[in-house]
């Protein structure tokens, strides 16, 4: 059992540490206050290869594995959490291309995909559902060679993208095995998009996607009809992982900063750090944050050796966002009334991580993951 980097990683890391700090990390506060995405740092991230980075090599990415994604992620969320979540967005659409899409799909996109020129979201939610992906409204007609989508998707993040992953039924009646993906270039007629006021991760735009008769070439359809509701559940377990990891970064450079502030701030004469009330919560997070980190590279780890990795990536995605939101919350309140100004990244972080306790599937969503592989089918809740 090895838990040492590559040399490889370790230089990587150092890069991306770099990067995170010095440029990700003064303009955090930034991108939120104008409600922008960060395009300038964006086209860094692409020009060190990080949307791409396991894409494979023949269509223009690093072919890094899992555990070097991993490791890179949790780097970016401790600068710029909504770029962690830019860069995720992007592994998580390779993922599935790469694993599903035809050949012809796979050259055009992926390669676009790794040197930035295109952005490609994923839409499954619907304004009646969102855990229950079955229940889709969303149909996909074949006529000739097209499919004619119609329909609504709902808490759609990155609105500005490219192309979408749309998630629709083609068979109503088969339930999750009537689902089917398909890449749905947004410039095609018939597509609006409605943008939504969030609480957090603003430079992310969530928002609708409304579908009316929209056209989409019989090639663009991901894999075969049927496939898409696997599709999306495998391509779950990877970026489960990595979202678990960005919001432990956004928590570890919270209690970081924060165990700075209390060692200079007074109280009584004496550092805050001094008084057990103080430092013992903080050690407590840093010790629950450390027990997810190393059950991410785990996962991570049993991904790259083709080993299943569902019930973890489940734990880490119900367990990273809480155990960061309960940490980033603690050190707002070590802050005083300056964690609840503008002043710090503190409210920012929480804000911004909150939103992870319902993306790709809620504590509750993943903990059904879990019972599946635990007691089995028959015992899953009603």
């Amino acid at each position: 059992m090895d838990f040492s980097l590559t040399a490889e990683q370790e230089t990587l890391i150092k890069v991306i540490a770099k990067f995170a700090k010095n440029e990700l990390l003064p303009d955090y506060m930034k991108w939120d206050r104008e409600e922008k995405f960060p395009r300038k740092h964006w086209n860094k991230m692409v020009e060190m290869g990080l949307p791409g980075m396991t894409i494979p090599e023949e269509y223009g990415g690093m072919a890094v594995d899992c555990v070097t994604a991993g490791l890179v992620v949790e780097e970016l969320g401790k600068g710029d959490f909504n770029c962690s979540l830019a860069v995720i967005s992007q592994l998580l659409a390779a993922e599935i291309l790469n694993k599903s899409a035809s050949e012809k799909i796979k050259a055009e996109w992926l390669p676009r995909i790794a040197n930035g020129e295109k952005i490609v979201a994923l839409a499954i939610t619907e304004p009646h559902c969102g855990t229950d992906a079955v229940a889709l409204k969303t149909r996909a007609e074949k006529k000739g060679r097209v499919y004619v989508l119609n329909g609504e998707k709902s808490g759609i993040s990155w609105t500005f993208a490219d192309a979408t992953l749309v998630f629709a039924k083609t068979n109503p009646e088969a339930g999750a095995r009537g689902v089917s993906a398909f890449l749905v270039p947004m410039n095609l007629p018939g597509i609006t998009v409605q943008k939504y006021k969030d609480l957090g991760s603003k430079p992310v735009t969530r928002g609708s996607i409304f579908l009316e008769d929209v056209e989409v070439p019989a090639e663009n359809l991901v894999g075969a009809e049927g496939e898409g509701f696997i599709q999306v559940m495998k391509g779950f377990e990877f970026s489960r992982i990595l979202l678990g990891l960005g919001c432990l970064g956004a928590a570890q450079i919270t209690l970081e900063e924060t165990i700075k502030y209390v060692k200079e701030r007074h109280a009584f004469g004496k550092p805050l750090a001094k008084f057990e009330g103080v430092s013992f919560p903080i050690t407590e997070h840093l010790s629950k944050l450390e027990a997810v980190r190393w059950l991410s590279y785990r996962a991570l780890w049993l991904k790259d050796q083709g080993l299943p990795h569902g019930k973890e990536a489940a734990m880490v995605k119900w367990m990273g966002p809480q155990y960061s939101v309960e940490a980033i919350h603690d050190c707002l309140i070590l802050h005083g009334h300056y964690g609840y100004t503008q002043e710090y990244p503190v409210e920012q972080r929480l804000r911004d991580v909150m939103g992870m306790e319902l993306g790709d599937g809620t504590a509750n969503a993943c903990k059904i993951v879990i019972v599946r592989d635990v007691f089995g089918r028959e015992f899953l809740p009603y």
